[in-house]
This record gives structure tokens, C-alpha cells and sequence, in this order.
């Protein structure tokens, strides 16, 4: 059993407290315990946001991408082990595990690269009449307070590094609370971060239930700003809880596949059982509606059932499962009731259904209406629902029908279909003939209406977002 405990600035504190203040990690698919993390106590949480509100970091360029490189290389060396710990603990199948175990190495690459900029710019004052003879400057500079990071169950690694790196990448301080359910990913990243040369006080980690903790994360007053990724209600709560603070909230999506009469449904249907299936549908930008033309439903629909048939599901530790469990029992069970009443409300069931404890089968559905509660709500898991449409206004009307607004994924060839859809989808991303979740851990990534603010996350928008822009000016003759 692996025992772990609190990264407070690097010091491991609380892996001998009692049985009812630690939390146990167990395997989803085989119920094995995996470790344990301490619940954090008000008071070690306020220590450690003390300790980073005390320390000023002091790293040149060079020295930041070097420990981020250097974590970078850890991470790669070390990817089959990464990944089996991503696996026992999140029911993530080990394709899946791997395949995060690389983004997270990228996201480390990025932030080395993105060091090495100057983010300088250089305004020029003698270009109107009132004018002077003087150059205007900007630089960013880290945060005066801490950062308080937040991050979810279902990227148990990556979404931590999307929260630390930029974090690291702009000698800033930070304090993470990952979710209790994968909390041990977090603390390797952290010891590997340490590895790799990183001061202790700029991150530390804290684990424990977020009905004693939340709260402190949220209104201490070292807090500067707060990065949140998780649900719809929680990111609201912060919201109004922050206060007179900077907030970064990543939340849901309900992101839809459009495929048009004249898409290749072969490419169409293999982009939405991947979009649908991989990390076990549980992403946010995870294909949840597959919206088609009505022309080609039929067709679209049989090999969308096939290549589910297809996907091999059970065992995460199997090097050749496709798709292990979701998260726990409690989001499997909740995944099946959503498909029975929707099956009872008229939708027809092709495909999956069957569950066994939080293992839960790739599912498909059709003839869903949009008022259905599985397509209504945000079903973070691997359920797909195919509702047909007869025009390009309707897949619009459709798409924009809910109240989210993170990705989508477009399956045409037709220059002006996409331009339509490009410009009036209410969504923060538009990808063509690939799945919703497409990108680079670099590039700009987040959403509108209940997906987010508008803020971007990627390795470049979160060092923006985690700076603070000063502005000066010099004589020029």
C-alpha cells in the first residue's frame, strides 16, 4: 500500500495522523486500496498559503525552463510508471494513462519554451501631436499573493499541470488542492518538480475533504487569484464566495459532433466513438451529442453502433483495453439511469448499457430529443446520443441549446457550412474533422455561458492570466 502525505513547501507533513483523518484511495475496477493522503487540517492550509505568501521567487528565465525541462525528462523517463499509478487510481485504461503521461511531459516542454520570451512590448510616444519624445514599456510580473489552484478528478496529472506549470513558468507561488478521488498523481508530479530543482515554496500541495477546506482555498487572504477546473455549481460557488479576486474557472461542456450530408462517415463515426470513449468520456470537451443530418443518420448511425461494439472495455491494467472504468459506482449508476429514462421517454437503446460496479459500457442511443435530461445535461461519461437535424440552422439552433458553450467538432467539406458555424456557434472552440478535444497543451482553451468566463487556459493564456501587467516609461531623444 503506498502511504503519502501533504507537500507543504516541499515537507511532507501528516502521513501518521488516525484513520478517520486520512482518505483511502481505492482501485475503481478491483476495489484494492491504492494509498492514502491525509485530510489537511484549516491550519496546514492556511501554513502553507503563509509560506508562499512570504517567498519571493527570484528565478531567472534559464532557470525556470531548466527545472521545467528537466521535470519534462523525468516525466518521459518515467511514463510507464506515471501512467500504472494514473490507472490504479482513476480507472483511466493504461492507453489512456500513457497517452496523459505525454500531454503532461508537453505542458512541462511549453512552459520551458514559453520562459525564454520576453513578453516585453515597446510603445513608441512622438506619433500624434501631443506627443513626446518618450518610449512607454510593459513587463509582467508575478502575482503579489498566492495562487490557489483547484483541480478535478478526471485528467488526475495533466489538469495539475496545466495549474502548476504556467504557475512555475511565471515565478509565481501556488497552492493545490486536487480532488480527493485521485489525489496521489498530484503529489508525484509535485515530487518530481522538487526532483527537478524546483523551490518547495513556490508549490505546495494539500489534500482532504473539500467540505473543511474549500472555503480557506478559497477566501484566505494570501490568495491572490483562483484557478478552478470542475462542475458547473462548484465553479459558481467560488464565484461568489472569491470576493474581490481574480478567478479562472474552467467548468463543464456539452459539446456536440455535427456531421453534415456531405461528411465522410467513416472519418465521421471513428472521430465520435474516439471523441465519445476515450478517457472514458469523461472530459469535458468528450463528444456528448452527435448531431447528423438527417440524410445520413441511418448509415452514420450503424457504423457508430459497429465501431462501439468494437471498443474493448474492462480491465484499465490491460495493455490492450480500450476503455476502462469511470471514476466510481455512484457516476456509473448515474450514467444508467440517465439512459433508462431516456430509453423510457422514447430514445432506443443500440448499443452498451450493461454496468458492473464502475465499469460501464460504451452506450449509444437515438432517437433522443434535446429535452432529454442525457442530452440536456452535461453526461460526463460514455454515453452517446445521436439526435438527427435537416438544416444547417437547425444543427445551429441545437448546438446552441444549451447551457454550456466549451468545444464542438464539425465533420464537412464545405468551406461555407464551416464559416456558418465558425462564426455562430456559441462555443470557445471549432474543430474540423477532428474530435472536440483536440489541441495543443499551448494553445488557447476555454469556453463561454456555463463552460467558463471566457478566460483561456493553455500553457500561454494561464501565464497571462497569472500575471499582472506594469507599465513604464523612459525619455527617448
Amino acid at each position: 500500500m503506498l502511504i503519502e502525505s501533504l507537500r507543504i513547501a516541499g515537507e511532507k507533513v501528516g502521513a501518521d495522523r488516525g484513520g478517520d483523518r486520512v482518505i483511502t484511495v481505492r482501485n475503481p475496477f478491483t476495489r484494492d486500496v491504492v494509498g492514502t493522503v491525509p485530510k489537511a487540517t484549516l491550519g496546514e492550509v492556511a501554513r502553507a498559503f503563509e509560506i508562499g505568501q512570504a517567498y519571493k521567487a527570484r528565478l531567472s528565465r534559464f532557470e525556470r525552463a531548466n527545472i521545467l525541462n528537466k521535470a519534462a525528462a523525468l516525466v518521459r523517463g518515467r511514463s510507464a510508471e506515471v501512467a500504472a499509478l494514473i490507472t490504479a487510481e482513476s480507472g483511466l485504461c493504461l492507453k489512456d494513462s500513457l497517452y496523459e503521461a505525454g500531454r503532461v511531459a508537453d505542458v512541462l516542454m511549453f512552459g520551458a519554451s514559453e520562459c525564454l520570451k520576453d513578453d516585453a512590448q515597446v510603445f513608441s510616444c512622438d506619433i500624434t501631436p501631443h506627443g513626446r519624445r518618450r518610449r512607454v514599456y510593459t513587463q509582467r510580473d508575478p502575482l503579489l499573493g498566492v495562487i490557489s489552484a483547484i483541480t478535478p478528478f478526471n485528467h488526475p496529472m495533466n489538469q495539475v499541470a496545466h495549474k502548476v506549470v504556467p504557475s512555475i513558468a511565471t515565478n509565481n507561488r501556488m497552492v493545490l488542492k486536487p480532488s480527493e478521488k485521485v489525489p496521489l498523481s498530484a503529489l508525484r508530479f509535485a515530487d518530481i518538480l522538487y526532483e527537478a530543482g524546483l523551490p518547495p515554496e513556490m508549490l505546495s500541495v494539500v489534500t482532504g475533504d473539500p467540505r473543511e477546506i474549500a472555503d480557506e482555498l478559497i477566501t484566505h487572504p494570501a490568495v491572490d487569484l483562483v484557478t478552478f477546473t470542475g462542475g458547473v455549481a462548484i465553479g459558481k460557488h467560488i464565484a461568489s464566495r472569491a470576493g474581490y479576486r481574480r478567478m479562472v474557472l474552467e467548468l463543464g461542456g456539452n459539446d456536440p459532433i455535427i456531421v453534415m450530408d456531405d461528411a465522410d462517415l467513416d472519418e465521421a463515426s471513428t472521430l465520435a466513438v474516439q471523441g465519445s470513449y476515450k478517457n472514458s468520456g469523461q472530459r469535458c470537451t468528450a463528444v456528448k451529442r452527435m448531431l447528423v443530418h438527417q440524410a445520413v443518420v441511418g448509415r452514420f448511425t450503424d457504423l457508430v453502433v459497429d465501431k462501439t461494439r468494437a471498443w474493448r472495455h474492462g480491465d484499465p491494467a490491460d495493455a490492450k483495453t480500450e476503455m476502462g472504468t469511470v471514476i466510481d459506482e455512484a457516476a456509473a449508476r448515474l450514467f444508467e439511469a440517465r439512459v433508462a429514462e431516456a430509453v423510457s421517454q422514447g430514445a432506443r437503446l443500440l448499443a452498451g448499457q450493461v454496468r458492473d460496479g464502475a465499469l460501464y459500457a460504451p452506450t449509444v442511443i437515438d432517437q433522443v430529443r434535446p429535452e432529454m435530461t442525457v442530452v440536456r445535461e452535461e453526461t460526463f461519461g460514455p454515453v452517446s446520443p445521436i439526435i438527427p437535424f435537416g438544416s444547417v440552422d437547425e444543427a445551429i439552433r441545437l448546438s446552441n441549446g444549451t447551457a454550456y458553450g466549451l468545444s464542438s467538432s464539425l465533420c464537412t467539406n464545405r468551406l461555407d457550412v464551416i464559416t456558418r458555424f465558425v462564426d455562430e456557434l456559441h462555443v470557445g472552440t471549432v474543430n474540423v474533422r477532428e474530435v472536440p478535444g483536440y489541441r495543443l497543451e499551448l494553445t488557447p482553451f476555454g469556453g463561454i455561458k456555463d463552460s467558463g468566463l471566457g478566460y483561456k487556459e493553455g500553457v500561454q493564456e494561464a501565464m497571462k492570466s497569472f500575471t499582472n501587467t506594469k507599465t513604464y516609461s523612459l525619455p527617448w531623444i
